[in-house]
């Protein structure tokens, strides 16, 4: 399911992440990759606010429908 869908304040495991190249090369370098874990700290405004490798990130809800938990 894609990490929109996720529970605010559950760590969940990344399956997948889809897109383009260059989105995926984005998201790699912001550490959404495969077997991450990721936590949605808030969602607000179309705006995913996550906890990954210890870091807060903020991605748009459509970047965020492209990562697969």
């Amino acid at each position: 399911m894609p990490l929109t869908f996720a529970d605010v304040g559950t760590q969940s495991i990344i399956r997948k992440v889809g897109g383009g190249k260059d989105i995926k090369i984005h998201l790699e370098n912001l550490g959404f990759v495969v077997g991450a874990g990721v936590t949605v700290i808030s969602k607000n405004l179309g705006n995913v606010i996550v906890n990954i490798k210890e870091t807060r990130v903020a991605i748009s809800e459509e970047m965020a429908n492209k990562i697969l938990i």
